[in-house]
Parts: C-alpha cells; structure tokens; sequence
C-alpha cells in the first residue's frame, strides 16, 4: 500500500521531469502498470492525473521498487516523453547518402566522451540532410547511459527564456536548463532573434560552459550568427563559447526529404505509365 509520503515523492518526480502520463505508462515496465493505464484514462490532464496519483489510495506489489525505478530510468523517460523522434537511432541513419560525413567521427561521440568533458557538438547544414536525426540519436543513446538529456527546438527555448523573464523566475529556470548534462538545441537561425532573445540565449550558454554539454543544429554558417542573434557582440561571445570545446559536423549533401520525394514522384511515374499501357493493350 502506498503511503502519503511515497505517492507525494513520485508525483515530486513526475512534476520535476516533466512527465506525460500516457508516455510514463509505456515506458513503465513492472507488473501493475495497468493501475497507471486506468488513470490516464481516468484523469484528463496531467495536473489532475497527478492529483490522482497524489490522493487515491492503491495498491502496489512494492512501492519501493517503483521508486527506484523511476530514479534509474527517469533519464530516459524524460527525454522520451520531450521528444516525438526518439525512434531516429544512429542505426537509422544512411550514412552512405552523406558521404561528407565521417562515420568515426559519429561512433566516437557515440561514446559519450564527450559528455564525460562538458564538451559541446554543432551540426551545421541545408534543411534535410539529418542534422536533428543525428542529434537526438545522440540524446538517445545519451538517455540510454542515464544522463540527464532534454531536447527544445531554438524558437521555443527562446519563447520560454522570455516568458520566464517575464514572470521574474528567469534564474530559475536557467538554473534548471544548466543542469542536463546534455542540451540539445535544434533549428538554430530558422527564425529570426531579437536582442532580448540573443541576451537570454547568452546567459544560458554562459551558465553551462565547460560544465555541461550542449549538441546545436544550424542551417546557418558560423559566419551568419551575426544575423541570428541580432548583435555582433552577442554573437561573438556565443561563438566563443560554444567553439572552444566543441566538435563540429558539416554535412554537405542533398535532403533526405527531397531524396524520398523524388522517389515517391518516381514510383508515381512508374504507377501512371503502367496503368497507361494497360489501358492501351
């Protein structure tokens, strides 16, 4: 039976991680998930699935043991649950389509001694070639090794920065994006910045140099971050940060989305033509 204080700690973890009900139910493997199925269904939003969770009484075989596994697991769930491409895995990825890009150079990230440095990793190309699929492969198999890994597009880290400054719980809030030991920041330059926005991304930045790791896509050049972030100065001192230790992957290829559009106009073709000489036989 769990006690106030037990069901207290996990909804405790479920609010610091940031959890979805439905995404902790499919990642939960012990035997008496179906409890959590019923109140998923049962509440509507995940304040009151927490409430629930909180109040009503249940029983478990060992409420200990889902405590401990959420501790051990809480890396990877949270990154599941932040995440809708966590099925993208480095095994996944068609290395033969980006021949600009060094397998080993992957494989060695892949071990995450870079995580283990505070070390930060920049990929940088077109829309297309695979620059979020190789990022949140490496969140994964980061999450997987049970560090403590996040994924936010640029425009909504910058949106929630703001609406934090707004409400006077910025501190708070970057004290929080400080402490993943791996930050992955996508889409960097796809929409336009502010100063403000250069300013909070600065902070952020500031806070987890040499501390921390930070994985960055950009479809702008090095060059161009000027323009991103608004301010020279601004850009420069980000630049700074994020390059002096950092590895850098430029991919330079075609677009996996037009390479599979191609192929669906080629099939369709293919589709027409046949139909065409059987309506002419």
């Amino acid at each position: 039976m769990y006690s106030y204080k037990e069901r207290k700690k996990v909804v405790e973890l479920y609010i610091q991680y940031g959890y979805r009900a439905a995404a902790v139910v499919r990642a939960l493997g012990y035997p008496n998930r179906h409890t959590l199925k019923r109140w998923a269904q049962e509440f509507k939003t995940d304040k009151e699935f927490l409430r629930g969770l909180l109040h009503k009484n249940t029983s478990f075989q060992s409420s200990s043991f889902l405590l401990r596994f959420l501790t051990e697991r809480m890396s990877f769930i949270l990154f599941y649950t932040n995440f809708s491409g966590l099925s993208k895995t480095l095994d996944d990825f068609d290395f033969s389509f980006q021949p600009s890009i060094d397998k080993r150079q992957i494989d060695e990230l892949a071990t995450m001694r870079f995580l283990e440095n505070g070390e930060n990793v920049v990929f940088l190309g077109p829309p297309g070639v695979g620059k979020t699929h190789l990022a949140s492969a490496l969140g994964l198999v980061a999450a997987q090794h049970r560090f403590s890994t996040y994924y936010i597009n640029c425009h909504q880290l910058i949106e929630q920065l703001k609406k934090a400054h707004f409400e006077n719980r910025l501190p708070d809030k970057l004290k929080v994006l400080s402490k993943y030991r791996m930050l992955i920041i996508d889409e960097i330059g796809y929409l336009p910045m502010d100063i403000q926005g250069a300013n909070l991304f600065f902070q952020l930045i500031a806070r987890r140099y040499e501390k921390t790791s930070t994985v960055f896509t950009s479809n702008k050049t090095f060059s161009q971050w000027n323009e991103v972030f608004a301010d020279v100065t601004i850009a420069s001192a980000i630049l700074d940060r994020v390059l002096h230790h950092c590895t850098v992957i430029n991919i330079k290829g075609e677009s996996y989305r037009l390479k599979e559009r191609k192929e669906f106009m080629r099939q369709k073709q293919q589709i027409v033509n046949t139909l065409f000489l059987q309506g002419n036989n």
